[in-house]
């Protein structure tokens, strides 16, 4: 895998490019619609990158990027000193248990042109080649600033309606996929058929995905 971040002066973005042993590529672009410093940006990819892999059942993954820093640090060779970078890093160790074999290495820009050309794709908006995704996203993937938590309504006002919606048939493929889950059986029949289910698909951002094993596309999934 190879990751990228750009700052420049039309905005802030990443790129993902994964390589599988056979030479097949999938190219990911992250448009960052908030204001973020170049090494937020390569932590955003290196983070949307593992949890991408994750996603596939990937289980032993070579991550490439051409920040030297921020190799260092992920490689716990120097300490993160500013409390966003921290925060970053500890989201990366989570990430690090859903792999047998994690190795982070730095290269050369020269050799890391592929996801640079993405990352500054995303910067600038510009026009996405076909067979790139491309997602957008409005925060940071880390939650710097720990707000209070709020106490909810539990009986609601006077003359007040309340509405139940249907729930989301996304919502337990995705909490199984990002969290790892595993059900045991006789809890609930759903649950139990949700492992061999979720090898068909692949959470990218808050989003899910199908993945077809023919043509190797992905379609997203919407609510019903």
């Amino acid at each position: 895998m190879y990751f990228d971040g750009a700052l420049n002066l039309d905005g802030v973005g990443a790129g993902v490019l994964l390589i599988s042993p056979k030479g097949e590529q999938l190219q990911y672009i992250l448009q960052l619609l908030f204001g973020a410093t170049n090494n937020a940006a390569e932590y955003e990819a290196l983070i949307h990158g593992l949890r991408i892999a994750a996603s596939f059942g990937i289980k032993r993954l070579l991550a490439y990027g051409d920040s030297k820093v921020m190799i260092q640090q992920v490689n716990k060779d120097w300490e993160c000193t500013q409390e966003k970078m921290d925060a970053y890093y500890r989201e990366i160790q989570k990430l690090e248990s859903k792999f047998y074999g994690l190795e982070f290495h730095h290269v050369l820009r020269d050799y890391n042109v592929a996801a640079d050309v993405l990352s500054k794709l995303g910067s600038k908006r510009a026009l996405v080649p076909a067979g790139v995704f491309v997602q957008s996203l409005r925060s940071p993937i880390v939650n710097i600033e720990e707000e209070p938590p709020t106490k909810p309504d539990l009986v609601p006002a006077l003359g007040q309606e309340v509405l139940i919606a249907d729930p989301d048939w996304r919502a337990p493929l995705i909490d199984f996929i990002m969290n790892n889950k595993s059900y045991p059986d006789g809890k609930d029949k759903q649950h139990v058929k949700l492992d061999p289910r979720a090898a068909s698909y692949v959470v990218i951002g808050s989003d899910l995905y199908k993945h077809s094993t023919m043509s190797g596309s992905l379609s997203k999934c919407i609510s019903q």
